[in-house]
């Protein structure tokens, strides 16, 4: 079964979710949102295509591998804008973005 197989991505892709969502809900609460304007629009991105890509491995889809390639692409840029801040929630978003863009480098 594919969620057996990915299980360890599923994982990865579900704290990078609840990390950026985290950042994001954070984010708003800064003093000068206007300035993490990228971070949360990156934040909802790339919560959004992990959550995704974490209900097509359970349903089993044939478009796994497309998908990953698209969310690793993703992570990969949440990672490169988070890493910028220097908010604690963003060097921890930055973290599990990069994680998550490896992982999925490795399934697509």
């Amino acid at each position: 079964m594919a969620t057996e197989q990915h299980a360890e991505l599923i994982k990865t892709l579900h704290d990078c979710a609840a990390a950026c969502n985290h950042c994001f809900d954070a984010c708003l609460q800064e003093d000068d949102v206007k300035m993490m304007a990228q971070c949360i629009r990156l934040d909802r991105e790339c919560a959004d295509i992990c959550t995704y890509l974490e209900h097509a491995i359970t349903r089993n889809s044939p478009f796994v591998a497309e998908l990953a390639k698209a969310c690793g692409a993703i992570c990969e840029a949440c990672a490169e804008e988070c890493s910028k801040h220097e908010h604690d929630h963003c060097k921890k978003c930055a973290e599990a973005c990069a994680k998550c863009a490896e992982a999925c480098r490795n399934v697509a």
